[in-house]
């Protein structure tokens, strides 16, 4: 597929109406055509069963659309672990928005299939100074590695996390939402003893009082911790 047929199978796909609607959920993101997600996977898909490499190896950031394909594409592409992750490098400077971050990890299939290469791969991108970097790293976490024997360092990575920026802060928070949910008694311990700053300790514990995979129980704890960080 070259890039101008790549580009006209986005442009007939694009709906304005769908890219206004994207460009309220993605603030300082420009060149969105409005093509919707189940879209770009099927083409993801072709692209990732074919030449690939050479995909990737023209690939652009000329649109929004055009980075998540990209991220999709790395994620489904077949290669030795060592290749895949050469990918992934490359790509992570190229994210700038939460949505092809999120969609990045969670497509890394990868890091199920070679757990110990892939977090030894993640775990310096925790102290980046580049915040979506660090985004990348929690949002692995969350999706990889809420299990042993990871939890306890992905615990004291996230509160190592510093970098003052939103949606470094609202991965860390999800991360720690998603830790309590897989070990609650762990997880608590670290509510009772962490550095996080005020606003990633209170968004986490928001996030796991909207869990329904949280026991009734265990919200009493919770709503019981904001009680008391509200009390002082």
């Amino acid at each position: 597929m070259t890039r101008e047929e790549f580009y006209a199978e986005l442009y007939a796909l694009a709906e304005p109406d769908y890219r206004d609607f994207n460009a309220g959920l993605l603030p300082g993101v420009a060149n969105i055509l409005g093509v919707r997600m189940p879209a770009l996977r099927r083409i993801a898909k072709r692209i990732a069963a074919g030449d690939w490499r050479a995909f990737l190896a023209a690939a652009r950031e000329e649109s929004y659309e055009e980075t998540m394909v990209q991220a999709l594409v790395i994620g489904l592409a077949k290669g030795s672990p060592e290749e895949i992750l050469s990918y992934v490098a490359a790509f992570v400077p190229k994210i700038d928005n939460w949505a092809v971050c999120d969609c990045f990890c969670g497509g890394l299939k990868l890091a199920q299939r070679h757990p110990g290469l892939v977090w030894d791969f993640v775990r310096p991108y925790f102290s980046s100074p580049q915040p979506f970097a660090v985004r990348f790293a929690l949002v692995m976490a969350l999706n990889h590695y809420m299990q042993e024997p990871y939890l306890d360092e992905v615990l004291e990575l996230i509160d190592g996390v510093k970098l003052d920026h939103h949606y470094v802060k609202m991965a860390a928070a999800w991360a720690v939402s998603f830790c309590f949910i897989h070990d609650p008694g762990r997880t608590k311990a670290y509510l009772q003893n962490n550095t996080l700053d005020d606003f990633t300790y209170s968004k986490s514990l928001s996030k796991i009082l909207e869990s329904y995979r949280v026991s009734p129980e265990d919200k009493e704890f919770i709503r019981a911790l904001r009680k008391n960080k509200a009390a002082r």
